[in-house]
């Protein structure tokens, strides 16, 4: 019988203020991904539509989404049945709104529904998180809401393993040989390794992100951070961190609190020179701008994330300002882009019907 599944996965923003890996929101734009099963079908074929359609692999062991259903399927000892993928991205790639952890989320749904594992939401998230490795994004996309999330037990040595054997090549012989079944494939250490609260958020707030037309990846963001921190900048991100979490669910949110609790010392100072014009940015304040609440980068970046509760588009034009008042690496005005988003309660959805 013939089967079309159905998955929606949100973007995500993280690092939020002073939550550097452990804050992160789900936004209203999505990753939809549409896959037809049927006993006709000889193999999986992929077709996309969306961002950067010219850099999105479309074999399914070099695209993300269908290498790590492969993954999940080789691990619980089936290969992916053959079928139809559609996948249509809107999300922009390498921006800091959870792209790849979309994918990720997307992909461990497939395997779970198209070879129908029967894996719960938290055993799917343990999965994403041996992929991807830190939890915010993962957790907002899959789970939803307002998110802090942290790992119970670490993955970094499954997270490494994984993607030595990726970059080895040895990988793909592993997920086409499933007469091997898991055989040296690592799995999640422990179950529901991913520990998370939804956390209340107030109506009034939007999210406005402003894009710039340049990637940053995270490999090189997170690269550029240092291995141990001073006492002090610790304390400062932990005392803004408890403060930011209960300032945001105020009926009424007070910008003098959010702005000043949504500072960080652990990763934004040392990534501002990977991104042109970003220390102007952050010292926007609500007095300058009446409505914002707090300005940080979302994610890795180059995305900066305004917390808002009015005059949403004016927020994004200063900052669209500032940008094309810099220069980037190719000598010219930086080009942005903005989007006005709401923070979703309501995380990756799926369905499946007999056709």
């Amino acid at each position: 019988m013939s089967r079309k599944i159905t998955i929606r996965v949100p973007a995500s923003t993280s690092n939020i203020g002073p939550g550097f890996d452990v804050l992160g929101a789900t936004l209203s734009l999505h990753l939809t991904l549409t896959a037809t099963l049927s006993p006709t079908l000889q193999s999986v074929s992929i077709t996309y539509t969306g961002n950067n359609p010219h850099t999105v692999p479309l074999t399914v062991l070099d695209n993300l989404i269908t290498r790590t259903a492969s993954y999940i399927a080789a691990v619980h000892n089936v290969s992916l049945p053959p079928m139809d993928l559609h996948i249509d991205n809107p999300i922009p790639l390498g921006r800091g709104l959870g792209s790849s952890g979309a994918a990720v989320v997307a992909g461990v749904i497939l395997a779970n529904q198209a070879c129908q594992l029967g894996l719960s939401k938290d055993r799917m998230l343990d999965f994403c998180l041996v992929i991807e490795g830190h939890p915010d994004n993962i957790t907002a996309s899959l789970i939803g809401g307002f998110c802090a999330s942290y790992l119970a037990a670490s993955v970094e040595q499954e997270h490494r393993e994984l993607h030595e054997l990726e970059k080895s090549g040895k990988l793909i012989p592993k997920l086409n040989g499933v007469a091997n079944g898991s055989v040296g494939l690592p799995v999640p250490p422990i179950e529901n390794i991913g520990r998370y609260v939804r956390l209340p958020l107030s109506k009034a707030i939007r999210a406005v992100v402003i894009i710039p037309k340049f990637e940053l990846s995270t490999k090189l963001a997170r690269s550029v951070l240092p291995d141990v921190y001073p006492r002090a900048d610790v304390v400062f991100n932990l005392q803004r961190l408890a403060v930011l979490t209960s300032a945001l669910c105020a009926e009424v949110p007070s910008p003098d609190i959010v702005y000043t609790a949504m500072q960080d010392k652990i990763h934004q100072h040392y990534r501002q020179h990977l991104v042109p014009g970003l220390p102007q940015i952050l010292a926007l304040t609500p007095q300058d701008l009446p409505g914002l609440l707090g300005i940080c980068v979302s994610g890795a970046g180059p995305t900066v994330l305004a917390l808002a509760t009015g005059n949403f588009e004016e927020i994004g034009a200063k900052v669209q300002g500032i940008w094309t008042s810099s220069v980037g690496a190719d000598g010219k005005p930086i080009e942005s882009e903005v989007l006005i988003l709401d923070v979703l309660k309501d995380g990756a959805s799926w369905e499946s019907v007999d056709l």
